[in-house]
């Protein structure tokens, strides 16, 4: 028997795009939501990544405007001083808290390990249940920039039987060490996978990185919630961009700056996602020697690595090869968000996509037209090479303009710990503040049409 459920939303996708805009839909009209997902409960790709997982930033940065994350100080160890990160098991028990939260407004129902067929028939994978919505309930996709994991993606090369390899998931799962890592990737994943494996004890001699890009990275002590820290990134972005003379130019700059960090000084990155690093990551980072950049990883075969552009590299025999290589950031072409068939939750300011799934929920529940939404949302994209990051920013900032220009979005932004621009009602403010908001008002305009300018030109 197929039920039909009585709500005026289906949001498909239970991760942090499709929770950050239910929750700040559901508080701020009457609305009636389904939230579907095919895992097993909400939080994504968390509830399957690797166990020493970290958020990248700031706990405060994400999760749902409604119910902070983090918020403490750390008070030793490498990033005292910095505010904490949540891990793995932590953000998967703060999304069930939230899940609770929904549930409790009786206006949510929440249907986990379950497909969409179709437009609007639900389909639970565990006991064949099935349920509809009415023609009137508007369909979320907050699904369309879902990451790919290693966990749940076959590997992008071929194994040999003799051969050994991992996903990063299973390498905390080794029974007897090898003599050698083999670490495939250029981003987060890979970074982390080679944090650990120092952190563990291995010996970075021991390590093999193949590295097809290097990545530009974000120096983590910048990017926290006190607003004089954090402004003045935008603010020096923005400085540094009028003054160069091509992107390259632009990321050196603010490599000098302390806001950009690379890996390897002797290399020039084409890569910039632009996760935050912490500087002693970084420095243990450079401690691996044996990097690979000769393309991406085609195949494994024991003792040897088949490279993209024909190089063969020998390893032990008994390497273990770690698969790091899925593509955690999305980067399809940009859509309204608004459109009649759905609406389409993306990234709205520069990075921070929790923040813009939390806005366009609002936007949803505050405004009627579509047209009137979709400027007050233009969608934005996940930086990969340097002018897409060029090109994320200009959108961004934009779209932080037309948001701000909203007195009450931007009341309501400021009261949201994942809004990273935020200044609190109850801040004591400072010189330091004072000084970095008028660089940062004094450069936007010029700074936009720079990076314009430089995502063009290259």
């Amino acid at each position: 028997m197929t039920r039909t459920l009585d709500v005026d939303y289906l949001v498909v996708g239970a991760g942090a795009m499709g929770m950050g805009f239910a929750d700040a839909l559901v508080d701020h009209s009457d609305a009636r939501v389904a939230i579907v997902d095919r895992r097993h409960g909400a939080g994504g790709h968390w509830l399957e990544d690797y166990p020493f997982v970290r958020l990248h930033q700031s706990s405060t940065f994400y999760g749902v405007a409604s119910t902070q994350l983090g918020g403490q100080v750390q008070e030793q160890g490498p990033e005292a001083g910095l505010h904490v990160r949540a891990s793995q098991p932590e953000i998967v028990d703060y999304y069930a808290r939230v899940v609770e939260r929904l549930r409790r407004t009786g206006r949510v129902e929440v249907l986990t390990g379950c497909d969409v067929v179709g437009d609007r028939t639900v389909v639970s994978r565990i006991s064949g249940r099935t349920w509809e919505v009415p023609a009137s309930c508007r369909v979320v996709n907050a699904h369309y920039l879902a990451p790919s994991i290693p966990a749940e993606s076959s590997a992008p090369f071929s194994v040999a039987d003799d051969a050994r390899a991992v996903t990063v998931n299973d390498v905390v799962r080794l029974e007897e060490a090898p003599s050698q890592y083999v670490v495939v990737g250029s981003g987060k994943t890979a970074t982390d996978a080679c944090v650990w494996l120092l952190g563990q004890g291995v010996d970075p001699d021991a390590i093999c990185w193949v590295r097809p890009r290097d990545p530009w990275m974000l120096n983590r002590a910048l990017i926290q919630p006190d607003p004089a820290v954090f402004l003045g990134v935008p603010a020096t972005t923005f400085e540094e961009a009028t003054a160069s003379s091509s992107l390259d130019d632009l990321f050196l700059r603010l490599e000098d700056a302390g806001v950009m960090l690379r890996i390897d000084p002797s290399v020039t990155p084409t890569m910039a996602k632009a996760p935050t690093l912490g500087v002693w990551e970084l420095e243990l980072l450079r401690s691996i020697g044996n990097v690979v950049r000769h393309g991406h990883l085609r195949n494994v075969e024991r003792g040897r690595l088949e490279l993209e552009d024909g190089t063969t590299v020998r390893v032990a025999d008994d390497a273990v090869v770690v698969h790091c290589a899925a593509d955690g950031l999305k980067n399809p072409p940009l859509v309204p968000v608004w459109r009649p068939e759905d609406i389409t939750v993306q990234p709205v300011r520069a990075g921070f996509p929790c923040f813009a799934a939390a806005a366009i929920g609002y936007v949803e529940a505050t405004r009627r037209d579509d047209a009137e939404k979709n400027r007050l949302c233009p969608p934005s994209r996940f930086g990969n090479s340097l002018p897409q990051w060029a090109d994320m920013n200009v959108r961004g900032t934009r779209a932080s303009m037309a948001l701000g220009a909203e007195p009450d979005i931007a009341a309501w932004a400021n009261t949201l710990a994942i809004n990273p621009a935020r200044i609190p009602a109850d801040h004591p403010g400072s010189g330091e503040l004072d000084q970095v908001r008028e660089r940062l008002a004094a450069a936007t305009a010029p700074g936009l049409e720079a990076l314009t300018r430089l995502m063009t030109t290259g």
